[in-house]
């Protein structure tokens, strides 16, 4: 059974930084794919950033430039670094990561962002 469990969320300042972790329970070899959501309430779940295989990055357009993703295979950790961080960056982030056709989720960490 493949776990995910997300940490390192809290309140912070508008223009503050936070670093998320994700470990996993397994190689993250095994991972096509590994990433971070978030949610807010009321909405749909929405990529923040993926991390691919050769180490290659994807943003979504509101967090390029401020957030970056990347892996330590050695600690089967996955970041997600946040910095200048703006209140609507107010939600509940979840590390994802797909195995063949399956995907797994952590239990989410709440990131709020003080004005």
């Amino acid at each position: 059974q493949v776990q995910l469990v997300d940490s390192g969320g809290g309140l912070v300042q508008s223009g503050g930084s936070l670093r998320l972790s994700c470990v996993a329970s397994t190689s993250l070899d095994r991972f096509s794919i590994l990433g971070w959501y978030r949610q807010v309430p009321g909405q749909n779940r929405q990529v923040v950033a993926q991390i691919m295989p050769d180490e290659t990055a994807i943003y979504a357009n509101s967090v390029e430039g401020g957030f970056t993703i990347s892996k330590d295979k050695a600690e089967k950790t996955v970041y997600l670094q946040m910095n200048n961080l703006a209140p609507e960056d107010k939600a509940v982030y979840y590390c994802n990561g797909i195995i063949l056709l399956s995907g797994y989720w952590g239990q989410g960490t709440q990131v709020t962002v003080s004005s």
